[in-house]
């Protein structure tokens, strides 16, 4: 018992073993979604009542990103941190924790309230295409859900001091049972009460995400309670710094729902294909964008409170150079083997090849700004770290209108143009289905988000970096490692074809595999000859026991 709690209190000596960390339970998260993907799709397939579930989600994720969100963990750190000392818990930082989580607490029972009687009214914002009888299946299946953004509300405000303390191993881990309890109510709850069990098991993962992630914050000293004298000054600072950042987050929000009601007048299905895609591509971008973010914050926090402006601009510099060397090849791997992984992955039951060939399409399409994701992830949070949180918002709010105005004129174009329409069909390989309409939903989406990239790219250089290199070196030879990648993949699964029977799983899954590590291989052997640097790194990252980091203590100075 004395290790199992010790591996709870193991601290992350650097951002390569943090993000290693990290990346290897996000991995472990994403194997299970990936599960709980396949669950979905065996079981149920692409129809108007997963259309339902997924459209279900909008309004609780609405209220998780717009309340939670101002307690979040890149607004909180700054402010628990200046009220530490030598990296102990003081009662001043446990007294301000406390005023936070019932001020927060009271606000999402407040609001989760207000939107349980609104759901009849939102539904025609959020999926105005679905007849009324689906549209009270999605009514009833958002009010469940609204106990969603309560217990993961909460969980974020813990994850604070998991975050604080370099705990990452118990960060890494909420998410694991987050989506063990949704595969709880896919395999389990599913037969017995219909759509409405996989919402149960929604409720279930997120009480278990909560858990955890208050179990490790008491570990650390901090356990929240009710305040009876809330210091609202410190609230007001709270909430000022967090609104921007919460209205950048509701942008993007509101961009996902535009993505839902247009999808709400496609075809059946059209929906949960989007969905689908969306969480495939959410694997490289959770394991290598968003890992290298979430470690990099909390030093690049500590950094500018010690005045510390080079250390800042290198931690920046090694987590961008990072996430630009994984994500590149992992995008031209995605989408060489996009019908191989979506067919892997959920090509079972009442998932048809037609639903694999929409869905590889869509994912394809994702993937080319799975980098932009990423980047967008890390240059936000470090502005955040330094207390601006004004520019991503405005950066946020232009590209999010741009989303929305991409679909619409996307579809529009699709529809009317013959010439773009075949172009796209023909370009995806899906020239012989109905449906294809939905994958300018990703388009939108994706094109969106790199101007996202750009536009924070320009900012960062001129605003911590003007005369200094960021990425372009690492850039390029991602690139061109990730050029023969993809040619070396594309020529063995042609190769491979004959040799294997892709008509079965296993056969389909070994052309994939094989093919993928070919490319793999390719493209490291590329990078060891262009001696890239962020190669060498993880190499040696990997040569230490970042599992058995030593928990360090910052000094009193430090912090």
């Amino acid at each position: 018992m004395e290790k199992i709690f010790r591996i709870f209190s193991k601290e992350s000596v650097n951002i390569n073993q943090a993000a290693v960390l990290l990346g290897l339970f996000t991995l472990l998260s994403q194997v299970l979604a990936l599960f709980r993907d396949r669950s979905i799709a065996h079981f149920i397939g692409p129809s108007s009542s997963l259309d339902a579930y997924y459209a279900a989600f909008r309004v609780p994720d609405l209220i998780f990103v717009c309340i939670a969100s101002l307690a979040s963990v890149t607004v909180l750190i700054p402010f628990i941190s200046a009220k530490m000392q030598g990296g102990k818990v003081t009662q001043e930082a446990e007294k301000f924790l406390g005023d936070v989580f019932t001020v927060f607490f009271g606000g999402m029972v407040f609001v989760a309230v207000i939107f349980f009687f609104l759901m009849p009214h939102l539904i025609f914002f959020i999926a105005p295409g679905f007849p009324p009888a689906l549209q009270k299946v999605a009514i009833d299946l958002s009010r469940i859900m609204l106990l969603s953004p309560i217990l993961m509300g909460l969980s974020n405000l813990f994850g604070t001091i998991t975050q604080l303390f370099n705990r990452f191993f118990v960060f890494s881990l909420s998410p694991v049972f987050y989506n063990l309890g949704i595969i709880i109510g896919v395999i389990f709850l599913y037969p017995i009460f219909g759509i409405y069990g996989l919402t149960f098991g929604v409720i279930i993962g997120a009480l278990m995400h909560f858990g955890i992630q208050a179990f490790a914050s008491h570990s650390c000293g901090f356990t929240p309670k009710f305040s009876l004298s809330i210091n609202f000054a410190d609230m007001k600072k709270v909430a000022m710094t967090s609104l921007p950042r919460t209205l950048g987050l509701a942008f993007n929000n509101a961009a996902e729902i535009s993505m839902t009601a247009f999808a709400s007048f496609l075809a059946a299905g059209s929906i949960s294909i989007f969905n689908f895609s969306y969480n495939l591509q959410s694997v490289p971008l959770s394991i290598f964008g968003i890992s290298y973010a979430v470690a990099a914050f909390p030093t690049l926090a500590r950094s500018v409170s010690l005045g510390n402006h080079d250390h800042f601009n290198n931690h920046l510099k090694s987590a961008a150079r990072s996430i630009v060397f994984w994500s590149i090849p992992a995008t031209f791997l995605f989408i060489v083997l996009r019908a191989q992984i979506v067919r892997v992955i959920l090509g079972s039951g009442f998932f048809s090849w037609n639903d694999t060939r929409l869905a590889a399409a869509a994912l394809a399409i994702f993937s080319v700004s799975v980098l932009a994701q990423g980047m967008t992830a890390l240059i936000s949070r470090a502005y955040y770290a330094k207390g601006d949180t004004k520019t991503p918002l405005v950066i946020n709010f232009i590209c999010s209108v741009l989303i929305i105005v991409f679909a619409y004129l996307f579809l529009k174009i699709f529809e009317n143009i013959q010439f773009f329409r075949y172009f796209m069909e023909s370009l995806l390989k899906i020239d012989d289905i109905s449906g294809t309409e939905v994958i300018m939903l990703p388009l939108a989406y994706s094109l969106g988000t790199i101007l996202n990239f750009i536009l924070h790219w320009i900012f960062v250089k001129r605003d911590f970096m003007p005369n200094e290199p960021f990425i372009a070196k690492v850039f390029f030879q991602s690139l061109g490692a990730s050029f023969f990648l993809g040619i070396s993949t594309y020529l063995s699964l042609n190769l491979l074809s004959p040799i294997f029977d892709t008509t079965t799983f296993f056969g389909i899954f070994l052309q994939g595999f094989i093919s993928g590590i070919i490319g793999i291989i390719v493209a490291i052997i590329v990078l060891y000859l262009l001696q890239n640097e962020e190669l060498k790194s993880l190499l040696e990252t990997l040569k230490t026991k970042f599992w058995r980091a030593k928990i360090i203590a910052s000094s009193q100075e430090e912090l």
